[in-house]
């Protein structure tokens, strides 16, 4: 398979479809191969095209996005709409992610990475995210970080906590484009003001989230469990 996922979208509004494909193509892990805007035809023709995946709408005339998928034998689906009734059916038929409309470039961002994770393995996936500090250009191994929380001078700039105990200051970096870089089943957002990876998780209740990170007193830091967040952290810490 090639470094980049062939992709087929499909989406029977013109305008939304035009949109989608205009995100996609600013996506460097993907190529577009081709774009349909009638589930009939997208049928017709997908036996006769090499591609990795598709992204389909669900709600369409005659034929929706959710019968499309099952008509093709297991090829993996990222799914796009604006009912948000559907995600249920969508994840029994194992789609790779479910995108609510309107789609955001950074959420659409998150549903590819986990297809690249699922599709390239580990081994051809990004290691490593190479953003600005306040002492410059720094490449930050997914593995090697902690924990994140907005700077106490500038909330604007996030301070990194690594694994081996030093920090550093990210300049500018807000949270969305920090979900975008790190491998979402690693990483979770917890509250509005901090980020963590899912490896320093000791425990956790229905508000808070105990780490294995010990303060300068020596204590265990505690971070808080937003509402907001607590649905998706569950979801990533299930067995």
């Amino acid at each position: 398979m090639n470094t980049k996922l062939k992709c087929l979208l499909l989406d029977d509004e013109l305008p939304g479809l035009t949109y989608l494909k205009m995100l996609c193509e600013q996506l460097p892990e993907l190529e577009v191969v081709k774009a349909f805007n009638n589930p009939k035809l997208f049928l017709a023709e997908v036996p006769n095209i090499d591609f990795d995946l598709c992204i389909l709408d669900i709600e369409m005339p005659e034929m929706n996005g959710l019968q499309v998928a099952n008509l093709l034998n297991g090829k993996p689906v990222i799914f796009t709409t604006a009912y948000k009734e559907y995600a249920s059916e969508a994840f029994d038929i194992n789609a790779i992610d479910y995108v609510s409309k309107p789609i955001k470039k950074e959420r659409l961002q998150q549903a590819i990475n986990k297809a690249v994770q699922l599709l390239l393995g580990n081994t051809t996936a990004k290691q490593f995210m190479q953003l600005n500090t306040d002492k410059g250009k720094a490449i930050i191994y997914f593995n090697q970080l902690n924990y994140v929380k907005i700077a106490a001078t500038d909330s604007r700039d996030k301070t990194v906590f690594l694994a081996d105990g030093s920090t550093i200051t990210l300049k500018n970096a807000t949270f969305e484009k920090l979900e975008t870089l790190l491998p979402s089943e690693s990483f979770c957002r917890v509250n509005k003001k901090e980020l963590i990876s899912l490896k320093i998780v000791k425990l956790f209740s229905f508000d808070e989230i105990t780490t294995t990170i010990k303060d300068a007193d020596g204590k265990f830091i505690k971070v808080t469990l937003s509402e907001t967040y607590r649905n998706d952290f569950l979801k990533k810490v299930e067995i």
